[in-house]
């Protein structure tokens, strides 16, 4: 299974000529040419994760694929088919088995609500959480895409996210807000948490892949 960072917080994962999408939102580039694509994973509401520009470019070239996403994208998304996913789901859209996490998002600020948020595990191997420190419980994580800047998120409680997970590799994701400084800065952290139970960090810039 190969996974390719892009900007921000969107991934794909590609198993057997097959395309798996996961937060196509609003500071990453169009994704160009996709080969088969099974499915769309949206982890929460806000437009840094989906945008119906993207959504429209996916679905015009793969029409009817499902988009799994928590009931809160269903009410943002009206104008869009989407599966309502809940924690503690499993869904196999073959060749990939999804889990589902969490259940709500990071808190930003008590002036602003929490919304749903869901991670996701594929194929038991690699694990992304969306916006929160949603752990997959009992898992052994070969990768993990480990959120590092966001109005959220402070780098201490990413480094305890990553020692929770303890995966074998880790590399940064949701980054747009970062200088290149604090990008690498916040890289650094997660690479110290990840080999204090034996792991290591991957640096993927947009467009890097790396295989499971």
């Amino acid at each position: 299974m190969r996974v390719t960072k892009f900007e921000h917080a969107t991934l794909t994962l590609v198993d057997s000529g097959r395309t798996l999408v996961i937060d196509p939102g609003s500071f990453t580039a169009p994704l160009g040419e996709l080969e088969g694509v099974v499915g769309i994973v949206i982890t929460h509401e806000h437009a840094d994760h989906w945008t119906p520009d993207h959504l429209d470019r996916i679905l015009g070239t793969f029409p009817g694929t499902p988009i799994f996403a928590p009931e809160g994208v269903s009410k943002a998304a009206a104008g869009y088919s989407i599966t309502i996913v809940h924690p503690g789901d499993v869904i196999e859209v073959e060749p990939f088995r999804l889990e589902f996490f969490g259940g709500r998002h990071a808190v930003i600020h008590e002036s602003i609500p929490v919304v749903d948020n869901v991670g996701v595990l594929v194929n038991d191997e690699f694990y992304y959480p969306g916006d929160s420190y949603a752990v997959p419980e009992g898992r052994a994580v070969k990768l993990l895409a480990s959120p590092v800047g966001a109005p959220w998120l402070k780098i201490g409680e990413a480094m305890d996210f990553v020692l929770a997970v303890a995966p074998r590799r880790v590399f940064g994701t949701h980054d747009m807000t970062l200088s290149v400084a604090g990008r690498d800065m916040g890289r650094a952290r997660l690479g110290w948490a990840a080999e204090q139970d034996g792991g290591e960090l991957l640096v993927l810039n947009p467009g890097d892949s790396t295989d499971i």
